[in-house]
């Protein structure tokens, strides 16, 4: 009977079918989770701190109350209403996030966030290699995530992380606060030399190069 309510409210918001089905989908795991009184959901294209201010902000907008919100995840702590789920699911969109039911998909989505920040938001060196560690983190053996991954993103995990790795020198090359010796530590580097062999085989320039470029040519992380 909710479900049935929950298709006529759909129709009359006038949202996509995919969206239908992750609403519909939602809502299923919001009744079968109910006695845990939360709600995980997983949203899509959040890399960054200000994307965790939207969801909370978006979540504040509809009164419902969360108990932690990550990077691509948020856990919420009431039972949430159909027209809510709609609601959250339209305003996440205009800011260019996305709530998610897919498993594969929340897979390489926590992948993606994982990556993101351990580069950008930690100086942990991680004690192992990147392959131990996501498998460790993910609980999933590595080849599956590293086919999964090539599977939906066309690229490596080791390409997604490398790129992020010569994102995060672009930013501290131009922010001009540590010289390259500083950023090859703080990055975890062998040396110098490797990272400015690394910097020029991705983008073509040497880092001193890119430095003194008038125009920086740096991507937002979601386009990494």
């Amino acid at each position: 009977m909710e479900i049935r309510a929950s298709e006529k409210l759909t129709a009359k918001l006038n949202i996509s079918q995919k969206q239908e089905r992750i609403f519909v989908n939602l809502l299923c795991r919001r009744q079968e989770i109910s006695i845990k009184q939360y709600l995980k959901i997983y949203i899509q294209n959040m890399v960054c701190i200000r994307c965790k201010m939207v969801v909370k902000s978006e979540l504040e907008k509809l009164g419902l109350h969360y108990t932690s919100v990550e990077l691509g995840e948020a856990d919420i702590m009431e039972d949430i209403s159909n027209e809510q789920l709609v609601n959250l699911s339209i305003a996440l969109r205009k800011t260019g996030l996305e709530l998610m039911d897919d498993k594969k998909s929340i897979l390489v989505e926590k992948i993606k966030t994982t990556i993101i920040e351990l580069v950008h938001y930690t100086d942990e060196q991680i004690k192992t290699n990147l392959s131990d560690f996501l498998s460790e983190k993910l609980n999933y053996n590595y080849t599956y995530l590293a086919n999964l991954f090539s599977e939906v993103k066309g690229t490596t995990i080791e390409q997604f992380f490398l790129a992020h790795k010569i994102e995060k020198v672009k930013e501290l090359l131009v922010y001009d606060e540590l010289n390259l010796t500083e950023i090859a530590d703080k990055l975890h580097y062998s040396s110098v030399a490797h990272l400015s062999n690394q910097f020029k085989k991705m983008t073509g320039l040497t880092p001193s190069h890119f430095k003194n470029l008038k125009h920086k040519r740096r991507k937002a992380l979601g386009n990494v």
